[in-house]
């Protein structure tokens, strides 16, 4: 399912326009995005919860050369499914 096919499954089962369903969509990621950015985490309840880990700093290989490089740390977005979401699937 790509964004548009996900706008559109909102629009029908909330029975609202798809451009209002859009808006809604591009809310939620932008409230995800920015809480992400200040360090915090969102948890909905019975889906998962999207949070922060940090990637620590680390020594890789060029493929191409097999020459070493150093990888700088990083925080990357990491998602925890909910017993809930993990039920529905199993």
């Amino acid at each position: 399912m790509n964004k548009n096919e996900l706008i559109e499954h909102i629009a029908k089962q909330a029975d609202i326009s798809k451009a209002a369903a859009g808006r809604s969509l591009d809310a939620l990621i932008g409230a995800v995005r920015t809480t992400l950015k200040k360090g915090g985490t969102v948890t909905l309840v019975g889906f998962g919860t999207f949070a922060v880990g940090k990637r620590a700093a680390r020594t890789g290989r060029n493929p191409r050369t097999g020459a070493a490089i150093k990888i700088k740390k990083a925080n990357v977005p990491k998602f925890r499914p909910g017993k809930a979401l993990k039920d529905a699937i199993n």
